[in-house]
């Protein structure tokens, strides 16, 4: 029987809620580490947001290692191949803590240069480098948890996630409060705390993991060819986010020649935006689980069906959090800065952020729809083309900051939208994406 469009809504916010709740728990172990270190000083607070930084570019380009996973173990549980599904995921696992063990081998000896970099004072990256040193001991745990997430949401579970993550959570404020206050050991402290509990979460992970192995007779040793295929497709998803962070990055310099005023109401402006694209970027993680599961199974009518049903709810999605936006631009100045020239600005910023919502919505639903397709490769080629086009608009009109975010807002997801919108809706798409 042809799919019904009631039964893949309910399976889209089965999938699309818990992520949501997960992708907000991500951020908050973070604020976690920035509260309770904050309160030590000045110094020991910037030497954690040198060091964040670095760790968050890490790992944040290697988010592919969910995104590639995701899709794999989904086709594989699609064809009714529950084995090779877990295997996949397996594969996925072996690859972030190979890629995690090397990354944190290449980057202590390299930790106080890459501190170095932000040229802050002696003391600031004395603090920075003692943190990233013992967090780079957790590198390969964080990996290994990315990788085992894109295992879970390929199987369609995305609760087990939700709960690992809450409850790692929990213990990280706990076990960090009583590290930097209990024992005395300040920033390091809160390093080793979160270190402790990002690989407490990749063992649960693991047991989960081989639990499933079990159950189905997978092998546990990694596949050659599944860490290969894993590869390849992790390195046009690395290219593919790679674009997306050199676009952030030309955004926010460009505001730095705006003046303080300018690149402070950027920072604001930006963080609402990733703070709208969590309740967006669960849908597309849904579009992940639920397109490959439709390609693994041969049904291209449910391909269609999910497709059109993730783009109504992204759009929609996107004019809600957009009204909501709206409503509140002339309000949240406050909430974000004590300077007058900021409050002021902020508005115009959230206004043009709100009317390109709808816009983003779109968007992000396509990113995932097509990553759960396997489309990487296009995506990073996509990519690319997006900051041919939005740079050079980004240089010639971003001399002014209600502009720039136009530019922003219109001109860097429109053209993403183009991007996305011309290779989803192609006729004969889904041909090629069961083929591939």
């Amino acid at each position: 029987m042809p799919p019904s469009r009631r039964a893949v809504d309910r399976d889209i916010v089965r999938l699309a809620l818990p992520a949501l709740g997960a992708l907000v728990v991500e951020p908050l172990f973070l604020m976690t580490d920035t509260a309770l270190v904050g309160h030590l000083g000045a110094t020991p607070l910037a030497a954690v947001g040198l060091a964040s930084a670095v760790l968050q570019t890490v790992t944040g380009l290697l988010v592919f290692l969910a995104y590639s996973t995701t899709p794999a173990v989904a086709r594989a549980l699609g064809r009714g191949d529950r084995r090779g599904a877990v295997h996949a995921g397996i594969d996925g696992m072996w690859l972030a803590l190979g890629l995690g063990v090397v990354l944190a081998l290449v980057g202590w000896p390299l930790a106080a240069g890459l501190v170095g970099l932000f040229g802050a004072d002696a003391a600031v990256s004395e603090a920075a480098t003692a943190y990233l040193l013992v967090s780079l001991v957790g590198l390969p745990g964080i990996l290994v948890v990315t990788a085992s997430t894109g295992l879970l949401r390929g199987l369609q579970d995305t609760r087990t996630p939700l709960v690992v993550a809450s409850v790692g959570f929990v213990a990280n404020g706990l076990l960090n409060a009583l590290l930097i206050y209990g024992l005395g050991w300040g920033v390091v402290g809160s390093a080793a705390g979160t270190v402790i509990v990002q690989w407490a979460m990749a063992a649960v992970y693991v047991v989960i993991a081989v639990r499933a192995a079990r159950a189905v007779g997978a092998p546990l040793r990694p596949g050659a060819s599944g860490v290969a295929r894993a590869l390849r497709s992790g390195a046009w998803l690395f290219l593919r986010t790679a674009s997306l962070r050199v676009a952030m990055l030309a955004t926010i310099a460009v505001a730095a020649g705006l003046g303080t005023t300018g690149l402070a109401t950027t920072q604001v402006g930006l963080t609402v935006f990733g703070t709208l694209a969590f309740a967006l970027d669960a849908l597309a993680i849904a579009g992940q689980a639920l397109v490959g599961h439709a390609l693994g199974a041969g049904d291209a009518d449910r391909v269609r069906l999910v497709t059109g049903r993730l783009v109504v709810l992204g759009i929609v999605g996107g004019v809600l959090l957009g009204g909501l936006t709206l409503a509140l631009s002339g309000v949240l100045g406050p909430v974000f800065s004590d300077s007058g020239a900021v409050r002021s600005a902020l508005p115009v910023v959230l206004v043009l952020i709100a009317v390109g919502m709808p816009i983003a919505g779109y968007v992000f639903v396509l990113d995932g729809v097509l990553i759960g397709a396997g489309d990487a490769r296009y995506l990073a080629l996509a990519g690319g083309v997006n900051l041919v086009v939005y740079l050079p608009l980004l240089w010639v009109f971003g001399n002014d900051l209600a502009a720039m975010w136009a530019v922003f807002s219109f001109g860097y997801i429109g053209v993403r939208a183009v991007t996305l919108g011309l290779r989803a809706h192609r006729p004969g798409w889904i041909a090629v994406a069961m083929a591939r």
